[in-house]
């Protein structure tokens, strides 16, 4: 068993590849529709991934007999309860279900149960659990109805999903929920309803709607939708919001169909817009265009100092899971457009014209947000639709998206960019022509830096669409005068245009060749061909932007033929790029940098180019690399070199080898290399070297290299032709003249790459066909036709290159003549290590790294054979070696894979021999005193043992890779039946790379791997940091390679001892750091004692960086030392539901499941059965106790020591008393942190000991559902008689409530009630008494109260401007009281708190306050004597109390009462109720504090008594209202279904319209009307009774408003608002100016309830139209237009004719601003929803401009002659700024009625002036193309109005 290093977990639940879906390599998505079973099309899909492989592969069958085995084995470690073996064989249960062999579906159901219910066991670690969770969503992939069977579906009972809400905080549990409930029963609804509505309140609405939306069924929602819309009506919150908003997207795509669709029945009826109501639709509508974020340049630059929630949410990212609900809603609803328009009926077609409005409407209100000026964010749609309504669909996006690619701000842009190809293929005559318009004029002339970069990743994103001739006829045409304008972009001074330029170019040739099929050269004739000259015009014949040009296909092909003819020109497009490529390479920086990763790297890519342009490109590569050394270019030389072997392998090779071979040997003739050295860093390049380095790099290693980069063909692939010079070349490894590490280090390279590309299959990508022709004369001349062309997988031919017999000869022969030598010195060498010089030491390092390079390149030739495990180290105790995980043996195109085969005992006796050199070498070189000049052939050692142990098959980091690659190619064209051909082929690589890599998962160690391990770990403990570092990475990364081998290093000894070394203790803490042999220590059985007792024995050593170390070890070790962990090992909950669901699952397999479950599971009961007593043993924690109780022990090991023995405190386990002891008494440590911990951990014990006592079940205990004896469940027959109950004393109602969960909505059928306690005292269970006896022995002492209080009334250390209770000191006394009820230690307590009370320290009174908060929250159950006693001694110290409470010390004393009244029943505090209500409320007293005083403790008792208050709330209302000029300033039904049945047949269930203090507020208003009057002038007008009141008003709103229920306080804002635009232009009061616009805010952020739209506009327009002043026109219209915006999908034309009317009147104003604002609004208002009057009102506006002659100035009329000119000005500048980003056919006309007024006096040249620079700002990007409709005069007129009269006029 291994551990994953990445999650944690131990390796017996280790999840290897978890990171990886098991969707990544299926062909599920690619099989069509075909109406085939479910299991035939899996069996398609497997059967199409073998066939892609070059080697045999196990059968279905075979697969299945593997399946049976281990879900054998799992049942059998369900059924013993042993979960760390279980989750072993989840591990291995996910390698097999990534090899997407088909599961019958039964099966996969069955499997599914199982690990639901495994998910909800209690007491289970959290780790486990979530494993079981992931296992759960990735068997359950479907969400089709039905899936599962009836009798497998998940357990829906009203216990199960109350264990979800309160598992929920776990998240894993959550996940399987979610995603399991999506195939619940509709017949469930009631019963969830039932459960869930009940539980729903206030305080937890933002966890029921999560969880609401989690259970309830997709199917027949219309039995609880009319519900959840009523509940998301009255609230205001952004997570109900997503989460609803989230639920109605997966709702409208389930009953896209309707009734007609799968579900049936079991569908929603149609109604006005598909499954939604009229109101539903605009409800929902309003909501998603509230979401948004919306323009703010109108809101006021005032306010109070914080927002509300809503702009808060605005500068937030969305998240991705809303926008793509938000996506999916608009998408299904425009697909059932689709269906109303094919059978088209009235009621349909009002559908789709409501659709396509909201749709309209939402667009045109965001439209300006996507030019690069603006900001936010925008989620496209894309989905097949018919003609029609794609065309209007893409029209309405089309601008957005192209205005969005060149915002400056990137998550703008990528979500435009990301758009556009699939608009593209929806509608590519449309989107296609404007991209390429504006990727010309971006290229050609760059006026601004970011356009070219923008432009260049719009081309990428559309190459697909431009050069597929099925999707665009004419768009490829394109690609050759594109790639000659990109290349400026590759441009040293400008990374970021050089990164984009080369991904479009990398973009488009991917699926093309770069090769002349023009008719000059094929040989034919053509009239019409293109010349080429310097001053061709880019844009290619046949494309005229704006018109709709239209060739036939045979003539597109003749211009795309005829535009390759720039591909063979030497001068053109091919060689200008590899000439800039060539600049490039030689102004890269210097090799070098601190980390040595400075210096040029490329990443080359496969280049598609015909063959004469290949040969002419090769030569041009090869020209520049025999005459260029530079050191800089090495590496990125080198990987150009390698992308042209990856194109002509043959061709490349020839001409590169014996060139660079022969300059090899010429350097290292003439001393390159000689000076000797072993560092393995690969230090830079030393000046003489760089000659030698640079034909090295770029002839040898790299072209080798690189072939892995991409697949190789068999056909070229001939290393064997070279076979001579590359033994030559790998012969200079033994050669004394190459000395240098980096050199050998080189030649290493070399020999891994011949391997590696000799022996395992190697893919090879063909250009663009099915098949290897790309050299068929036929393809060549006409690859045109294939550029962008997609196929199915089973179409895909791939062609491999496996090893020949040939192959392997050469790699046999490479053993015999490179590495025998080499080990042959390195035996010769370690014969004598204790004399060795630094020629020997550069000697081992040389050969062995030659050696070591060989293995490196094997790790996929030879199969190794399976072994014997010589020490299994498995616990006899607790496991069985039949249990024990194994690999899984797959086929995976070996080589060598027979035993008998001569040639594989023949590499496997190299292997060993190997391995027992490297074996010998680190144990001499260890024992050796060579001290550091032995460091760098232990570092060589060191890599050589990982070598031989872990590089087998494929490593993680490799798959990771790979897998990372393809899913980035797969992205845009995810779930496409037909893609790419390199996506298929990717995916075929992918598939044989997943199988090597889970072969080698779970292997068995043999005994030289147990000797290397051993070894490593002595490496760890080296006194030398690097191999220290070194060692314990080899360590950490193959956790999960080898089984066990984490307890393999826990069973040697560790040194940490006393006289150790440093260095060595240092090396051994980091090893028992490591993530997994951690997490493994901790759960198993024989190690948890040893691991915690090594750590706290280490305080010996005073070396801080030990000490350091030992506590980060210690804190992370904490995360696996908790109660879930120990009692996993030693279950004792049922789980018979588990064993039920196993029992289901076996009649799925053959009898052999059964009778190896059955057998296996007899063996294992006496096996397991000492399970629970070995790890319920308290050995460890008497061994961790014994060394916390150490006089000798540090303060610092103390603390965390107390910190481990807190955690292995568990539920289902006693305490030891001698434990409760120790933390009574640390309680008492002078140590704040000690005596903290010490504090926790009592809690912690006293909690487990009443839980214990109260729990009948383990369940119980686990799950927390005991109940307190005298916890009794009320039937609530009537909620009205209930209430009435709660108004008698209790010595009538016989019971106390004090947690009301129910009535907010509707009532349960029963309450938690509690009755009085009759009993002084509880009896707890006889297990736990004696921990109790312990601590109430340490407790009882005469002066431990009065030692504890010197304690905590102390000063703290770290200061804090408020001074609070400490939860951690007062819920000790808490369950102190719990526990031991009323007795002597209670008068102590109470007597040490009468002086902390009296005392005038602040610090000393927090710990009286400390000390009453815990014993009145304790003395809940009291008997009613000492109960009594109680009170009457708090009674008598409440006014002393009181007056105590100054500024610095109310905090924590109203605490103290808050703590005693919230959730709890008033009349348990009596004393303390009357006491509040009896203090007096002086809100005309001479001291503030005095009064809020007296407020904060009645609004205390207001909080906590709820419902209790309710008939005292209007009194109190009252008085606050009759107040509020004071100098300093729910619903219930009885039963679920009245509830269901108000929300279906009220339009106000909930009763959020009713304003029930609307008097008092209609009174208050009334007042202010006369108030306002009588305002004292400056600087007392703050003490005037209309600010007094206005700003108590406004403070109320603007904190109502920043609640879930904020809609609740809009009707008092609509009889406000009025006042409230008064008081926003009061300058003389800046506090109240604030608020009012705040509250104006407020009014326009909402979303108000659908009846109160009207109203409140009307109530705006009747208020700016009514005032007489213009400040409150001007604050009033920035409210106005936002609440506008925020509700224009609700808003009727009437009432938008009212706006339009208000703002008309507005532009007439007599003062500038206001008008200048009209104006502004505007425009916004004529964009978004008034387009059809756009020509009236420019006919009233025209019409008003000429008809108003300006008098001069002198003239009396002159004033009102300006003002009404420029009204006019206005009105026409209104319209020319609504369309920003477009020209209208009404707009260039108007420039000849501005331009004349260009020269009158301001504002109106100011206006036109402002207007005209606005014109140029937002058109400078489309002026080339926007000019054009504009006539001579009309540009001369633009001319006037931005710079005035002309100087030729």
């Amino acid at each position: 068993m291994s551990s994953d290093p990445d999650t944690g977990p131990p390796s017996k639940v280790s999840t290897p590849l978890s990171h990886m879906e098991e969707d990544e390599i299926s062909f599920d998505d690619l099989l069509g529709d075909d109406p085939k079973s479910a299991y035939a099309k899996q069996v398609e899909a497997i059967q199409t991934h073998l066939k892609s492989l070059p080697y045999e592969c196990e059968t279905p069958e075979q697969m299945q007999r593997a399946l049976e085995d281990i879900v054998a084995k799992i049942s059998i470690a369900a059924k013993a309860q042993n979960w760390l073996v279980l989750g072993s064989w989840d591990g291995l249960l996910q390698c097999w279900l990534t090899m997407a062999y088909p599961v019958p579906k039964p099966t996969r159901a069955k499997l599914v149960r199982v690990y639901y219910e495994l998910t909800i066991l209690p007491g289970v670690e959290i780790r486990y659990l979530r494993n079981w969770a992931d296992m759960f969503t990735r068997l359950l992939f479907s969400k089709s109805s039905g899936w599962l069977h009836p009798e497998t579906r998940p357990c829906r009972s009203a216990a199960a999903m109350e264990a979800y809400v309160a598992l929920a905080e776990k998240g894993a549990v959550a996940k399987v929920h979610y995603n399991g409930f999506a195939e619940k029963s509709p017949d469930d609804i009631p019963e969830m309803l039932e459960t869930f509505l009940p539980m729903f309140t206030q305080e937890t609405a933002l966890t029921m709607i999560p969880v609401l939306t989690s259970f309830l069924p997709p199917t027949r929602p219309h039995l609880y939708l009319p519900a959840l819309f009523r509940i998301w009506e009255a609230f205001n919150s952004s997570i109900i919001d997503d989460r609803m908003l989230e639920l109605c997207a997966d709702l409208s795509e389930d009953h896209v169909a309707g009734q007609a669709g799968e579900l049936g029945e079991l569908a929603p009826q149609w109604k006005e817009v598909g499954i939604w109501s009229q109101w539903e639709w605009d409800f929902l509508s309003a909501k998603a265009l509230g979401s948004l974020k919306f323009r703010r340049e109108y809101i006021p630059a005032r306010g109070p100092s914080k927002w509300p929630q809503e702009q808060d949410q605005e500068e937030l990212k969305q998240d991705e899971r809303y926008l793509q609900a938000m996506a999916k809603f608009g998408q299904i609803h425009l697909l059932r457009a689709v269906e109303a328009e094919r059978c088209p009926s009235k009621l349909d077609l009002q559908a789709v014209r409501k659709r396509f409005d909201t749709l309209e409407k939402l667009v045109n209100s965001i439209e300006t947000f996507f030019h690069p000026s603006n900001l936010g964010n925008w989620t496209p749609n894309s989905q097949r639709l018919t003609p029609q309504i794609r065309r209007q669909f893409v029209k309405l996006l089309v601008t957005p998206a192209l205005l969005g690619i060149f915002s400056k701000d990137q998550t703008s842009a990528s979500y435009a960019q990301a758009s556009l190809p699939s608009l593209a293929r929806l509608e590519p005559g449309i989107v296609m022509p404007e991209v390429l318009e504006r990727a010309y004029g971006g290229l050609e002339v760059v006026n601004e830096t970011h356009r070219t970069t923008a432009v260049l990743s719009a081309l990428k994103s559309v190459c697909q669409p431009m050069l597929t001739e099925s999707i665009w006829l004419g768009g490829q045409k394109h690609l050759l005068p594109l790639l000659e304008l990109c290349l400026p972009g590759i441009d040293l001074n400008d990374p970021s245009k050089t990164i984009r330029a080369a991904m479009f170019i990398t973009e488009a040739v991917k699926n093309v060749i770069i090769g002349d099929v023009s008719a000059s050269h094929v040989g034919g004739s053509y009239d019409d061909g293109m010349d080429v000259d310097d001053q061709v015009d880019h844009i290619p014949d046949g494309t005229e932007f704006g018109d709709n040009v239209v060739l036939s296909r045979e003539e597109e092909r003749s211009l795309v033929r005829d535009s390759t003819a720039s591909f063979s020109d030497l001068e053109d497009w091919v060689l200008t790029l590899f000439r800039r490529v060539f600049s490039l390479y030689e102004n890269l920086p210097e090799e070098g940098g601190k980390k040595n990763t400075t210096g040029g790297q490329r990443r080359g890519s496969r280049p598609q180019l015909s063959e004469p342009l290949f040969d002419l490109v090769l030569k041009l590569v090869f020209d520049y690399g025999t005459t260029n050394a530079k050191s800089n270019a090495v590496r990125a030389f080198g990987q150009l070199v390698g992308s042209l072997a990856r194109a002509y392998p043959e061709k490349t090779t020839a001409k590169f080898l014996p060139f660079c071979a022969a300059q090899i040997e010429e350097e290292l003739t003439h001393g390159a290399s000689s000076v000797r050295t072993t560092v393995d860093t690969c230090c830079c390049s030393l000046g003489y070297d760089s000659a030698l380095e640079s034909f090295d790099l770029a002839g040898m290693p790299w072209p080798w290299r690189c072939y892995g980069e991409a697949p190789v063909s068999s056909n070229f692939l001939r290393l064997v032709k070279h076979k001579e010079t590359i033994l030559r070349l790998l012969g200079y490894a033994g050669r004394e003249d190459q000395e240098r590490a980096r050199i050998y280090e080189h030649r290493s390279d070399l020999s891994r790459a011949s391997w590696t590309h000799s022996t395992p299959p190697i893919l090879w990508i063909p250009a663009l066909s099915t098949q290897a022709n790309g050299t068929d004369p036929k393809f060549m001349a006409n690859h045109n036709l294939y550029w962008g062309k997609m196929y199915e997988p089973k179409d895909v031919v791939i062609d491999w290159h496996v090893a020949s017999n040939e192959d392997i000869d050469f790699i046999l022969e490479i053993l015999d003549r490179i590495e025998k030598p080499a080990l042959d010195v390195i035996e010769s060498l370690l014969d004598k290590t204790a004399n060795w010089d630094n020629v020997s030491r550069n000697d081992f390092c040389r050969y062995l790294h030659a050696a070591r390079s060989v293995w490196l390149g094997l790790s996929s030739f030879i199969k190794l054979p399976p072994v014997e495990v010589v020490n299994p180290l498995i616990i006899d105790k607790f496991e069985m070696p039949e249990m024990m995980i194994s690999s899984l043996d797959l086929e995976c195109g070996f080589p060598l894979s027979d035993p008998s085969d001569a040639r594989w005992q023949k590499t496997m006796a190299y292997r060993e021999r190997y391995g027992n050199i490297v074996l010998r070498a680190a144990s001499l070189l260890r024992q050796n005193a060579g001290g550091e000049d032995h460091a760098d052939a232990l570092m060589t050692v060191t890599r050589s043992l990982d070598t031989h142990l872990l590089n087998y098959c494929q490593a993680r980091g490799d798959f990771d890779s790979l897998q990372k690659t393809f899913r980035t190619s797969r992205e845009i064209w995810h779930r496409q039946k037909d893609n790419f051909r390199a996506i298929s082929v990717q995916r075929a690589n992918l598939y044989h790379t997943g199988r090597v890599y889970v072969h080698a998962m779970y292997r068995k160690r043999s005994d030289m791997d147990d000797r290397m391990i051993a070894e490593l770990a002595e490496l760890s403990l080296s006194p030398y940091t690097r191999i220290r570092r070194r060692s314990t990475a080899c360590i950490w990364r193959p956790c999960i390679s080898f089984g066990r081998r984490d307890l393999f290093f826990l069973s040697s000894s560790m040194p940490l001892g006393k006289g150790t070394d440093p260095d060595r203790m240092k090396g051994a803490l980091y090893m028992l750091w490591v993530k997994g042999i951690a997490a493994y220590a901790i759960a198993d059985h024989e190690y948890q004692q040893r691991y915690l007792v090594t750590l706290l024995e280490c305080q010996h050593e005073d070396k801080p960086s030990v000490q350091k170390l030992v506590n980060n070890i210690s804190n992370d070790c904490l995360s696996y030392v908790h109660e879930d962990a120990f009692s996993t090992d030693s279950y004792k909950c049922d789980s018979s539901r588990v064993d039920e669901a196993l029992k289901e699952l076996a009649s799925e397999f053959t009898p052999r499941f059964v009778a190896k479950s059955q057998i296996r599971r007899q063996d294992l009961e006496e096996v397991y059965q000492n399970t629970c007593q070995g790890s319920a043993d308290f050995l460890q924690l008497f061994s961790v106790l014994e060394i916390a109780t150490r006089p000798t022990t540090h303060w610092r090991y103390v603390q965390i020591a107390i910190k481990i023995l807190t955690s292995l405190i568990r539920r289902d386990a006693p305490v030891p008393p001698e434990l409760g002891k120790f933390f009574a008494e640390q309680t008492l440590s002078p140590q704040p942190t000690i005596r903290i911990y010490a504090q926790k951990a009592l809690i912690r014990i006293l909690y487990f000991a009443k839980a214990r006592t109260h729990s009948k079940s383990m369940d119980e205990l686990w799950y927390e559902e005991w109940r307190h004896p005298l916890k009794e469940s009320l039937p609530v027959n009537s909620p009205e008689e209930f209430m009435e109950s709660l108004r008698r004393p209790v010595s009538e109602s016989g019971f106390f409530v004090d947690k009301v969960n129910t009535g907010f909505l509707t009532w349960g059928k029963t309450i938690d009630v509690y009755r009085p306690a009759t009993e002084p005292s509880i009896q707890w269970e006889s297990l736990s008494a004696p921990v109790l006896a312990a601590i109430f022995e340490v407790i009882s002492r005469e002066t431990y109260f009065k030692d504890l209080t010197v304690l905590w009334g102390q000063e703290p250390t770290k200061s804090s401007s408020t001074i609070s209770i400490r939860s951690e000191y007062y819920k000790l006394i808490k369950y102190m009281a719990k526990i031991y009820g009323a007795g002597e230690w209670v008068t102590r307590l109470l007597e040490v708190t009468n002086d902390l009370v009296a005392d005038a320290d602040k610090f000393k009174q927090r710990a009286g306050a400390d000390y009453i908060a815990g014993i009145l929250r304790g003395s809940k159950h009291w008997g009613e004597a000492a109960s009594h006693d109680l009170w009457t001694w708090l009674g008598g110290r409440l006014d002393l109390i009181y007056s105590q409470m100054k500024p610095e010390t109310t905090n924590f004393w109203q605490c103290v009462f808050h703590e005693q009244l919230i959730k709890r029943d008033p009349r348990r505090s009596k004393v303390l109720v009357d006491w509040i209500l009896a203090l007096p409320l002086e809100f005309a007293g001479e001291s503030a504090f005095q009064m809020t005083k007296a407020i904060g403790l009645l609004s205390m008792l207001l909080d906590g008594a709820g419902l209790f208050f309710k008939p005292e709330s209007l009194k109190y209302a009252e008085i606050f209202f009759a107040n509020a000029g004071t100098d300093y300033a729910e619903p219930s039904y009885p039963s679920i279904e009245t509830f269901l049945t108000a929300c279906n047949e009220s339009s106000d269930p909930l009763q959020i319209r009713q304003a029930i203090y609307q008097g008092h507020v209609a009174s208050a208003v009334e007042n202010l009307l006369k108030w306002r009057e009588e305002r004292l002038p400056p600087p007392r007008v703050n003490q005037s009774e209309y600010d007094k009141v206005g700003l108590t008003i406004l403070q109320w709103l603007w904190i109502s408003a920043h609640g879930p229920p904020a809609h609740l306080i809009i009707p008092y804002v609509v009889s406000l608002m009025p006042e409230i635009l008064r008081m926003s232009e009061l300058n003389d009061n800046p506090e109240i100016q604030a608020y009012s616009s705040g509250a104006l805010y407020i009014l326009s952020a909402l979303d108000p309830l659908s009846d109160f739209v009207e109203p409140i506009l009307d109530k705006f327009v009747e208020s700016i139209e009514s005032s007489k002043s213009w400040k409150t026109r001007l604050h009033g219209l920035p409210a106005l237009v936002i609440f506008f915006y925020r509700n224009l999908l609700s808003l009727s034309p009437e009432q938008v004719d009212k706006v339009l009317r208000v703002l008309l009147d507005c532009l007439s104003n007599e003062n500038v601003e206001v008008r200048e604002m009209a104006s502004k609004v505007l425009s916004g208002v004529v964009r978004t929803s008034q387009r059809q009057n756009i020509i009236p009102l420019k006919n009233r506006f025209v019409t008003l401009a000429k008809k108003t002659i300006l008098p001069s100035r002198k003239d009396p009329e002159y004033a009102t002659a300006l003002r009404t000119l420029h009204s006019a000005i206005l009105g026409l500048c209104s319209l020319v700024e609504s369309f920003p980003y477009s020209i209208e056919p009404w707009l260039p006309p108007l420039t000849e009625v501005l331009a004349p007024h260009a020269t009158d006096p301001p504002p109106i040249s100011t206006t036109i002036r402002n207007c005209a620079s606005e014109f140029k700002k937002t058109h400078q990007d489309t002026w080339h193309k926007d000019q054009l409709l504009f006539d001579e005069d009309q540009l001369q007129s633009l001319s006037t109005m931005l710079v005035g009269t002309s100087y030729y006029a």
